[in-house]
């Protein structure tokens, strides 16, 4: 009896764990590789769209993100000033009927405290930074930054917008600096003092600003920012903002955006980067995945769900596979996905997504366990 496929995920955030457990799904080894020496639960929301839920269904994960997350009426688009309704994405019982799945809101901490639990601990390596990668005689070795190396029939690169892999396989174009930044931050909504709208995005004529709830009792408030600040290029999930500066840039802004502001006790701040689309994502038996091939702009919440939707795609290449088949069905996992990712991409960047009527059921009508895998 032939050995099973053995494969190598570099990177443990969502599209890494996806990856682990949508191919331990069809019977694959794998082992995920990731340079932190721990897990941290960054103060971030993150929205789970109809599309996404439905990989993470089959993964098991359903009940209990429906537990942890906020079930929002809609997201509801308003002028900055006048707070008058440009759209309203209706959302709840009716869009969870039309597109298969619940929409849900929830705290990136939860979401990928859930994927690490479908993922068993023997199967990932924390403090284990890619350094080199080369083809060997039993499949690809890994050669990480304290000295060890691995092999596995095949690689996976899922290792974000600053991809080692990518950067190992390919002459990457260098990130750019979109000139705008982003303040983020999650708090108590007690704070509050009173209820705000369940998911609003609330557009200015040079930035936005978008909150919701990220727990299903109303418990915890999500805010983020998109405005220009061309001089400031620090990229980092932990670099402070200060929320005085927060506040005055969005003076004028309707009465309930300064109340969130106005309860906000600390912010995050970072540079919001942005890379072109790969001409290829894979090299022979290693491919890229999620932001390492196609890195999103925040504008449409549909950075995660892509990387899990590529999850669940290269599973179903791979099902069966031996590895001397891997390069084939890397290529055939590029073939499907590329259209799509290449579309999300180029609308998010254009950040109107939202902003008036628009046509979404091609975003969440979205399955990635059935859509068709190419020739």
């Amino acid at each position: 009896m032939a050995r099973p496929l053995s494969v190598a995920i570099v990177g443990a955030g969502m599209g890494g764990l996806a990856t682990a457990a949508a191919l331990r799904r069809v019977g694959i080894d794998v082992m995920v590789y990731e340079q932190a020496s721990q897990f941290a639960r960054i103060g971030a929301g993150i929205q789970i769209g109809c599309n996404a839920m439905k990989v993470l269904r089959a993964l098991g994960l359903e009940q209990r993100m429906r537990e942890q997350s906020f079930y929002p009426r809609s997201w509801n688009n308003r002028d900055w000033k006048s707070g008058d309704i440009k759209f309203d994405m209706i959302f709840g019982e009716s869009a969870e009927e039309k597109f298969g799945a619940p929409y849900l809101l929830a705290h990136r901490g939860d979401l990928h405290a859930a994927l690490a639990s479908v993922v068993p601990d023997e199967f990932v390596r924390l403090n284990h930074k890619l350094v080199g990668l080369d083809e060997a005689s039993d499949g690809v070795r890994l050669t990480f930054a304290d000295g060890t190396s691995a092999v596995a029939d095949a690689v996976v690169g899922a290792d974000g917008v600053h991809s080692a892999v990518r950067d190992i396989l390919f002459n990457t174009a260098p990130v750019k600096f979109t000139g705008r930044i982003a303040y983020r931050t999650t708090y108590p909504a007690a704070l509050l003092g009173e209820k705000i709208d369940d998911c609003t995005k609330w557009w200015g004529e040079d930035r936005h600003i978008v909150i919701y709830y990220v727990k299903p009792d109303r418990s915890e408030v999500y805010l983020v920012t998109s405005q220009p600040e061309p001089n400031f290029r620090i990229e980092s999930w932990s670099a402070k903002g200060d929320v005085r500066e927060l506040r005055a840039s969005f003076e004028g802004f309707h009465p309930q955006v300064g109340q969130v502001l106005a309860a906000c006790p600390d912010v995050h701040k970072w540079a919001i980067m942005d890379r072109d689309a790969l001409d290829r994502w894979a090299d022979g038996k290693v491919t890229l995945l999620g932001d390492a091939c196609h890195p999103m702009t925040p504008y449409m919440a549909q950075g995660a769900a892509m990387a899990i939707e590529d999850a669940a795609v290269l599973s179903r290449c791979l099902d069966g596979v031996d590895r001397d088949g891997a390069a084939d069905a890397f290529r055939r996992f590029e073939a499907t996905r590329k259209e799509r990712t290449t579309r999300v991409q180029e609308t998010s960047r254009a950040n109107i997504w939202l902003k008036q009527r628009t046509d979404t059921s091609w975003v969440y009508g979205y399955d990635a366990w059935s859509a068709p895998l190419a020739a």
